[in-house]
């Protein structure tokens, strides 16, 4: 009972940090205490939060590397672009508007994710890790290559170019290809990521405390003692990791109708890697761990810029002194896991 208690306490006080963090910068946003700099980095903290708890759910409850979580981020993000973009004309209401881009961003995600897991997962290791790495490349890359516009005849598509469409002369063009989506409608809200980030932290406190939850773990510490009891290992492992994909497409799609412009190119090889920093940074499984690391070190780039062409170097010292006195043993193997992954990749580059 004591225990059940302990966990529910966590819980609440997890879902009290965010509101109390919604509550101080909402109030401090009206009484025009906040710059504008820091006003605009809100939306992509509540963004970057759900990202780093999603990844945790996949590095530290499941206790798999994946290297490739900006691409389901990217994949929520065009997809919320272009349902936010056909319904601007027959759902007028922002906010319903803001949450069905937002779900079925995280729908599509969750099928990107079923599609790449089934081969995916059956990999362990440094192998899981390239192949994830891989796929978010290759998301990435298809998304440059996509050409998409709408006009009253309906959607139009293309791999070639934006000509090749045949858009009528009052048509709009969603996606341009390496361009990205322009002229996206900025319908994001300070209020909308603070509610996403409150269903992912239910969902995966529940997750993770179910039956479920206790199977992906136990599979974590031993996988070959969890098969022998009977558990499904890919069930298990398949669900986790859709989970964390349907989470970051919702993500994805907050952040990217935050922005007038998107680019495929933001959803590259290092927002994978920011998001594992936030991860191991927060502690490995620490879910408010992971909360506390988004938003300290989504600003932490801002709050340094007095530092002008130093920033970055201070930045990187600050990341350093958190890792030494964290002293966080998991976050230092996986550390040493992925810089031995690097080097072997450079050393297949060489040759």
């Amino acid at each position: 009972m004591k225990k059940i208690n302990s966990r529910s306490l966590n819980g609440f006080i997890n879902y009290a940090l965010i509101i109390a963090f919604f509550a101080v910068f909402q109030g401090l946003s009206s009484a025009g205490l906040l710059s504008n700099s820091f006003s605009g980095q809100l939306i992509p903290i509540c963004a970057y939060i759900v990202m780093a708890l999603s990844l945790n759910l996949v590095v530290g409850i499941s206790g798999e590397l994946s290297l490739g979580h900006a691409g389901f981020m990217s994949v929520g993000a065009f997809t919320g672009v272009i349902v936010s973009t056909a319904l601007q004309n027959t759902v007028g209401f922002t906010p319903v508007r803001l949450a069905l881009a937002m779900v079925i961003g995280a729908v599509t995600a969750g099928i990107a994710g079923v599609i790449i897991g089934i081969p995916v997962l059956r990999l362990q290791g440094d192998y899981l890790a390239i192949v994830t790495l891989a796929f978010g490349e290759i998301i990435r890359n298809v998304l440059n290559c996509v050409y998409l516009g709408m006009d009253s005849t309906g959607l139009h598509f293309s791999m070639r170019d934006a000509a090749s469409m045949g858009l009528e002369e009052d048509g709009i063009t969603i996606l341009n290809g390496p361009m990205g989506a322009v002229g996206v409608e900025k319908i994001s809200t300070f209020l909308g990521g603070i509610i996403l980030i409150l269903v992912v932290l239910f969902v995966i406190q529940n997750m993770v405390n179910s039956r479920s939850g206790r199977a992906i773990s136990a599979i974590r510490d031993n996988r070959i003692a969890a098969e022998a009891c009977g558990l499904n290992i890919t069930k298990y492992k398949m669900m986790a990791f859709v989970t964390s994909a349907a989470m970051a497409g919702a993500a994805g799609a907050l952040y990217a109708l935050n922005f007038s412009t998107v680019v495929p190119k933001k959803f590259d090889f290092n927002t994978s890697i920011l998001i594992l920093v936030f991860v191991v940074l927060g502690g490995i499984g620490n879910l408010r761990g992971s909360i506390i690391a988004a938003a300290v070190l989504t600003v932490l780039p801002e709050l340094l810029r007095g530092f002008e062409n130093f920033r970055m170097l201070a930045y990187a010292i600050v990341l350093i002194l958190v890792m030494v006195i964290g002293n966080n043993a998991q976050a230092k193997a996986l550390i040493h896991r992925f810089t031995g992954l690097f080097r072997k990749h450079k050393a297949k580059e060489g040759t």
